[in-house]
């Protein structure tokens, strides 16, 4: 608190109670944004920059040795009282020091007002694009940047969230991109910091994610010959960044974030920029935000006239056409179950489009491939037209190219990018599917399917059900957990799922109603499920958005989530309303189960756990372990009920899955 002020400059603050600090010792004291180093020295007091003018060495953390003040970084010496250096021209500027009867007294600069620099004009661009969330660590390279961040969180225009390790931060960003199709951002250092965003950042590559990676960078000035944490971060984000520009002093800095902004939200994948520690804090006074006003087209295109002439063909012939869906109909889903109707085509998922359709929907199959249901491969099967809308045709779905295919995509790389199609159609899927409607009004001359179905299904709910009773006393079957979730879990929940067996067992078991399912698709990342929960959390506080108020629960093995186990402080810290279900059967079980198939011995697969429910509960957050089916719904409703996260540890067996 200000006392009196010698001139309107300066301020006198107080620093010391009266004999706080010792004869002969030294201390750091921050006032406002000023840190001095208070030396007490031969009955006197002396208040120095804290920083040493040689390499920026904290005195306030050194010692007097000698009767003089030792850097304790590379042991310069200073007068502990006058700041000079014995013997040399330079010194450390030293500020007016009063000993009054409470204390002692500095006589600070006055603070002058915050002038823009170049991080508030390219953080300020990034709101006006629609970034609402960052994740990140804030470190010794971003700081300019992060104090950027830190004045819109302030303004309440951003959220930021500090995580213990920044493959989650790239890990949520490119869930939240994946639920709402909006790009969010991550944070990180030079060096070691930017790599660990990369395993995060090819996730959101491969599954066509936006995401804004962020990333400090050591002084231009000595860029080049190797210093510390000194990577070429635009070679190491080379591939996994479809965009990357490093921002110098001289750089138009709002049209670079409108360029980064730009290719992340129509190319749908990764921008990165790299912010050299030094241009971060450059004035910026008179800079003007950018913004996407006039920088966007619309993406409804529509596909070329011939290529739905030939679509429109096939389906007239057609007695059995089958519609398969991915990630990539994720918002055009609407459209596609009218077609569906209007066709009376069973309607089969990927794995990473699980949950577009209901299971209950009467031309529900779930999904098909390895993580699916025998419901969905005999429908593809018994087709003789398939309709396939933003699948990757990926060889764990198994889409046979034995049928005639129609396939549609906004991205013309993508068809037909492992055999040939029938019928390639570029455009995007929600104007196809209002086109194909409008040329096919009616379409009497398709089999109704939905008795069959119903019988597919009723089939293997009762194999299922067989499955639930096959428990050996070695824990708690695969069945019986998914089986649980499906009774208890809302019906609007975001459910944010792993890799391994617990997330094979989730795709063939689970049954979707309205359920938003992430995962990581192509890439297949173990450890992508708790991170992912953090990045859909956010979303679900944005009110106005569909995503608002919905619980969000994650699904993981022991091995992925031990990946991220400190991310649970996170969401402790944030109070993120999240339930986690962890399968616990101390084994990498799908990599046990590859190596049994692959006739190699099973090694290196077992894992030694903690108690991961008390684990939960030393961080602040709900804790329940369950070793017997019978505890699996009083379990998941008491964590689906609690306000905070949540954690229900499953003791599974490793053999059925």
């Amino acid at each position: 608190m200000p006392t009196s002020s010698s001139s309107s400059k300066t301020v006198w603050l107080k620093v010391l109670e009266p004999d706080e600090l010792s004869e002969g010792r030294v201390t750091p004291v921050t006032c406002g944004h000023q840190t001095v180093c208070l030396t007490r020295h031969q009955g006197e007091y002396g208040a120095l920059d804290n920083r040493c003018p040689h390499q920026g060495g904290p005195l306030g953390e050194g010692s007097i040795e000698n009767g003089l003040l030792r850097c304790p970084w590379h042991g310069w010496d200073y007068d502990p009282l006058t700041g000079k250096a014995p013997g040399f021209d330079d010194g450390v500027r030293t500020f007016p020091v009063e000993v009054r009867d409470d204390g002692v007294y500095v006589a600070f600069d006055e603070e002058e007002m915050h002038v823009r620099t170049v991080s508030d004009v390219m953080v300020e661009t990034m709101v006006a694009w629609g970034i609402k969330h960052v994740w990140g660590m804030v470190g010794h390279s971003n700081l300019g940047l992060a104090d950027g961040l830190r004045r819109q969180v302030e303004a309440g225009k951003l959220s930021y969230y500090g995580i213990r390790h920044e493959g989650a931060a790239a890990f949520a960003a490119s869930a939240y991109g994946k639920l709402t199709g909006q790009p969010a951002a991550c944070l990180a250092i030079a060096g070691p910091g930017a790599t660990n965003l990369l395993t995060g950042l090819w996730d959101a590559n491969v599954d066509r994610s936006p995401v804004l990676a962020l990333t400090g960078q050591v002084d231009t000035q000595v860029l080049g010959p190797g210093a510390f944490q000194e990577i070429d971060l635009s070679a190491a984000f080379g591939k996994v960044a479809q965009w990357s520009q490093t921002v110098l002093a001289t750089s138009k800095h709002a049209e670079l974030v409108n360029l980064a902004m730009k290719s992340a939200t129509l190319n749908r994948g990764v921008s990165h920029l790299i912010f050299p520690d030094e241009v971060q804090v450059q004035p910026a006074e008179d800079a003007k935000p950018g913004g996407p006003e006039g920088r966007l087209t619309s993406r409804d295109i529509a596909p070329p006239a011939r290529s739905l002439d030939e679509a429109v063909e096939l389906l007239r012939g057609s007695e059995r056409p089958v519609i398969i869906v991915g990630h990539g109909a994720r918002f055009s889903m609407e459209g596609v179950v009218e077609l569906a109707e209007r066709l009376h085509a069973p309607v089969l998922t990927t794995f990473k489009g699980k949950g577009l359709i209901s299971d209950s929907h009467p031309l529900g199959c779930g999904v098909l491939g390895r993580s699916g249901t025998p419901i969905a491969s005999y429908f593809m099967n018994e087709s003789d037209a398939l309709i396939v809308f933003g699948a990757s045709f990926s060889n764990h779905t198994g889409i046979t190219p034995k049928r005639p295919i129609i396939q549609v995509d906004y991205d013309p790389m993508m068809l037909a990018k492992f055999h040939p199609v029938k019928v390639p159609i570029w455009g995007e899927i929600g104007v196809t599917t209002r086109l194909l409607l409008e040329r096919l009004p009616e379409t009497s001359w398709t089999s109704d399917r939905r008795g069959e179905i119903a019988e597919r299904w009723r089939i293997w709910r009762d194999e299922k059900e067989k499955r639930e009773a096959e428990e050996q006393g070695e824990g708690v079957t695969s069945a019986s957990i998914f089986a649980a979730l499906t009774r208890q879990a809302p019906d609007d929940a975001i459910v944010c799922v792993d890799v391994g067996n617990n997330t094979y067992s989730f795709g063939r078991y689970f049954e979707c109603q309205r359920q938003a399912v992430l995962m990581s698709g192509y890439l297949g990342s173990i450890g992508f499920g708790f991170p992912a929960a953090l990045g859909a959390w956010a979303a679900t506080q944005e009110e106005g958005t569909p995503f608002h108020g919905r619980k969000v629960v994650s699904v993981s093995g022991d091995g992925g989530f031990g990946q991220y186990l400190a991310e649970l402080t996170t969401a402790v810290k944030y109070g993120m309303n999240i339930t986690h279900v962890l399968l616990n059967n101390s084994e990498l079980g799908k990599i046990s189960k590859e190596q049994r198939s692959g006739r190699f011995d099973v090694w290196q697969t077992e894992l030694t756990n903690p108690n991961f429910a008390l684990f939960a509960r030393n961080c602040g957050a709900m804790g329940v372990r369950v070793d017997d089916a019978a505890q699996l719904d009083e379990a998941l409703e008491r964590a689906l009920a609690h306000p905070g996260p949540a954690l229900v540890e499953v003791m599974a067996d490793a053999a059925l899955v």
